[in-house]
């Protein structure tokens, strides 16, 4: 990361790190414009330029950024120790949604990052981060089960597995109708609401007469 970025007062680098995220999340890396950074955050180019080399490099340190404070207080908050799916399900959206409220600018630009992976030329030691995002993301999702909760007439690995499917199911569904949208204009509210319902669905179906 930028010695000479970290170092600078906590509102001026906010400042600048919201206006970057912000442009980089509604236009992309090809169509972003560090004039429009700039303006909006209030320095100069110059400025910019004196903390990051160019475009490519701001872009990886905001990358890598998202990550941290991604992790820090979303993902590597979810507690692993809580047995009960449904609930640790609903504890992530809970986490994610206080870090979307937050961080709303940033969120939008690590969404539209993990939208467009495939198309961005990263170097292998983010593309390494956020993979390990990924990983323990799956870790979250996999260890530490209560399965005596299922029901007793349905077999409990193959109705977890039904549970993660849906789940994935959705979140594609999601990357696919959003992809190449301006996340900026996006309403998330109504879809974590709807991703609540799924969740009580889901619970209703596979959990014991008084588990649901």
């Amino acid at each position: 990361m930028s010695e000479r970025f970290e170092a600078l007062e906590k509102e001026k680098r906010r400042r600048i790190l919201d206006a970057a995220y912000r442009e980089f999340a509604e236009n992309g890396f090809e169509k972003a414009s560090t004039n429009r950074i700039v303006k909006e955050a209030g320095i100069s180019k110059g400025t910019l330029f004196y903390y990051f080399d160019n475009k490519e490099t701001l872009f990886h340190y905001l990358i890598e950024h998202a990550i941290g404070v991604s992790g820090e207080q979303f993902l590597y908050r979810i507690d692993a120790s809580e047995p009960d799916i449904f609930e640790r399900f609903k504890q992530a959206g809970a986490l994610k949604w206080n870090l979307y409220n937050d961080h709303e600018s940033l969120s939008q630009f690590l969404a539209a990052v993990g939208l467009n992976m495939d198309e961005l030329d990263l170097p292998d030691s983010l593309r390494h981060k956020l993979e390990e995002l990924h990983s323990h993301w799956y870790r979250v999702l996999n260890d530490n089960i209560d399965y005596s909760k299922f029901r007793e007439d349905v077999d409990v690995r193959k109705a977890f597995q039904l549970i993660r499917w849906s789940m994935e199911g959705y979140r594609q569904e999601l990357m696919q109708k959003y992809k190449n949208k301006n996340l900026a204009e996006l309403d998330v509210e109504p879809i974590y609401e709807e991703f609540y319902e799924y969740l009580d669905i889901l619970k209703s179906c596979f959990y014991k007469e008084g588990e649901a």
